[in-house]
């Protein structure tokens, strides 16, 4: 199966956005700890819970896209449903594992692994918004 110039398109915005959030955060989190040293830290914890949540986010969000990409050309509707279900379901467990494994592996800051998990999320919700501003 070829790749759309959709899902290249989206899966780059998806990139750039996830990785700019990521950068947002750490800036949150230098801030935080300059005022608050010794509750939240700023250290190589939240540079890997950072990189590895969005690896993940951006893997997520092409599977998703792949995904749609297939169900699409797919001529039975009830195949279809059940494939989009199954990638669903998989994405869906690969998220409460990288949750949990931000949890207890300890190279890890949960709170950078989770924030991260949200930001392509942020990042749709976002430009549905604007462009429903703009009128379409």
């Amino acid at each position: 199966m070829k790749l759309q110039p959709a899902v290249k398109t989206e899966t780059g915005r998806i990139a750039i956005a996830t990785v700019v959030g990521v950068l947002i955060m750490y800036a949150g989190f230098f801030c935080l700890h300059m005022v608050f040293p010794n509750w939240a830290p700023f250290d190589y914890k939240v540079i890997l819970g950072g990189i590895f949540g969005a690896i993940y986010a951006i893997g997520n969000f092409f599977l998703m896209a792949v995904t749609v990409q297939k169900v699409a050309s797919m001529d039975d509707e009830k195949e279809a449903r059940a494939a989009m279900g199954v990638s669903y379901r998989n994405r869906v467990l690969l998220l409460l594992l990288w949750g949990i494994l931000g949890f207890v592996i300890p190279v890890f800051n949960v709170a950078a692994v989770l924030i991260t998990l949200f930001i392509p999320t942020l990042f749709i919700k976002l430009r549905g918004i604007i462009s429903a501003g703009k009128g379409g």
